[in-house]
């Protein structure tokens, strides 16, 4: 568990779904239900981490990983939490999970609008590497796809 500035940041267990659901239906225009978040989160190939500030979830990621390959498929920070360090907390500590896995690089697709969340990215390590056309519905929306070189393949 990480604990910086009053947020720490710990694997999510079952008690937490009806928790990352609301910021699931508060952050996005098509959002994941309960049953898809406990079903992805029994996998053992996924890992998801949330955000507690006060003792109540503020924010979440999701991902999983194949092989050496890490691929992040949500992250969410309620709106009222933004701007303060947790969405940098959250994948500070993916980043670390990655290394003890080996992996050789995290993955992930935003909003080609969203530049916060690229500026994000891009503090952390990330790097565009392509575009997916119409990736997002509602509104329908290209995606930027960021990558996280990891291990000897950041070294290269």
């Amino acid at each position: 568990m990480m604990q910086k500035n009053n947020v720490s940041i710990r694997v999510a267990e079952k008690r937490d779904i009806p928790h990352i659901a609301e910021l699931e239906r508060s952050c996005f225009s098509s959002p994941w239900s309960e049953t898809a978040i406990a079903e992805t989160m029994e996998r053992p190939e996924s890992v998801f981490l949330v955000a507690e500030v006060c003792s109540n979830v503020c924010g979440y990621v999701g991902a999983y990983y194949v092989l050496d390959e890490g691929y992040i498929t949500n992250i969410a920070v309620n709106p009222s939490n933004r701007r303060c360090g947790i969405g940098f907390a959250l994948i500070s500590e993916l980043i670390k999970k990655g290394e003890a896995l080996d992996l050789s690089f995290w993955t992930l697709e935003v909003r080609v609008s969203n530049i916060a969340a690229q500026t994000l990215y891009k503090k952390l390590g990330f790097e565009s590497v392509g575009r997916r056309p119409r990736f997002y519905t509602n509104p329908c929306e290209d995606a930027e796809l960021m990558t996280l070189y990891m291990g000897k393949e950041r070294r290269q």
